[in-house]
This record gives structure tokens, sequence and C-alpha cells, in this order.
């Protein structure tokens, strides 16, 4: 939660000469069902779909509503799950912080999850990654991070909606062999539900494979894309 377009920033530099890529928004509304629906009415009538951590929760919500529109699937670094209770309870005091006090220290006790935790510190790529992640939830601001909160808290259980993913389409299942917050087990779980699907876990990264390894999530997305 909390970025923008710039998650993506290797991944337009290396398809958007080749496909149209439109990001959107996930802050615009407080509710996963809504932010699905201004997906949809904006989109072709038949797209590919990615989305990674809340992103790949609004994917499955946007295939739950139209699944004839969707061409292609790929979910990365995601939770098909509905939100765990300990989880939904954690939830208000954030933010009450938030509200109170900005986002700075709730930023700062989130960031680190998305790295392993003896490699975040390591290179000067994370320390960059960070200080984009910060940038990012700074630009977004406190009510988006409400928002965001509340559409997480209050989710649908999508596992029946990955079961009934049709095997004409492609669908790739990718995460970091470190992510703390969807962590492999999750995707090994989706690809129960999809069989056809390719699982792809890639080596050293966390959360955020798209900025923390993007020349190995970028193969992963050329072949899911373009074969």
């Amino acid at each position: 939660m909390m970025c923008d377009a710039r998650l993506y920033t290797p991944q337009i530099s290396a398809f958007s000469h080749k496909v149209p890529i439109h990001i959107v928004p996930i802050s615009t509304h407080n509710n996963m069902q809504d932010l699905a629906k201004d997906i949809l009415d904006n989109a072709p009538p038949i797209f590919a779909l990615a989305g990674l951590s809340m992103g790949g929760i609004i994917a499955m919500e946007v295939l739950r509503q139209a699944p004839h529109r969707i061409a292609k699937l790929a979910l990365l670094d995601t939770n098909p799950k509905a939100e765990a209770e300990e989880v939904k309870q954690s939830r208000e005091p954030l933010m009450a912080s938030v509200q109170q006090h900005g986002l700075a220290e709730v930023m700062a006790n989130t960031i680190p999850k998305y790295f392993s935790p003896d490699e975040i510190l390591s290179t000067k790529k994370n320390l960059d990654i960070i200080e984009l992640c910060n940038t990012m939830a700074q630009s977004s601001g406190t009510e988006a991070y409400i928002n965001q909160s509340l559409a997480l808290r209050d989710r649908y259980d999508q596992q029946e909606t990955l079961k009934k993913v049709d095997a004409n389409v492609p669908t790739l299942i990718l995460c970091g062999e470190n992510d703390q917050l969807c962590p492999v087990e999750r995707h090994t779980l989706m690809k129960s539900l999809i069989p056809h699907a390719d699982l792809q876990i890639i080596k050293g990264a966390g959360h955020l494979p798209t900025l923390q390894s993007p020349e190995q999530t970028n193969f992963a997305l050329e072949n899911w894309l373009f074969t």
C-alpha cells in the first residue's frame, strides 16, 4: 500500500514501447468493489491485468466482477485471503496514529517489512527504494492511507474467484522469496487454486520485486505478456 506508478518504473521502461500500460490509482475509494469498478469503467473491453500487493487484491476483485474481460492475469506478492482478525484489530490504532501524527512513524515501521531483515540496509539500492517508498507515501497522503486501510480490512476472500480462472487465461503468480507481508505460502496456495498458472519465486527479493529484482521480474512478465 501507499505506492504509485513509480513502483513499476522498471516495467514501464521495459514494456511501454511494446504495449499500452495503464497504472491506476488505488486510493480513490475505501472498498475493493468500487476500486475494481473504476478500473473496469476505464479499461478496454478485454485487457491483461497485473497487480502487486494491494494491487493484486484489487485485481482479484476485478476478476470476480468481470472474468470475461481478463485476457491475462498476473498476481504479484499478494494474498487471496480475507484480512486476518488480528490484522484487522491492528489497523484501528494505525489509522488513528496517521490521522493525529501523520505518516512518518507508521511508514517507518511498515517499510522495513518490504525487505528481508538481514539485508534492508545492506545496499545503496535498498536505501534508494526505502527513500522512494517514503516519497510515494507522502505523495499519497493520509486520506489515501485511511482509504487503503479500510479497503484491505473489509476485503472479500477471493479463493473461490481464483478457482474459476479459465485455463485459457495465461496466469503468472510471482513473489519474492523473502516477502514478509505476503509470504511464499500464499503464492503456492494460489498456484493450487489456479493449476495452469506459472509460479515464479524471485530469489533474494522481498515484497517489492518490481524494484528489488527488476531484471528477473521483467523476464517473468515478458514471458507472461508475449508468449
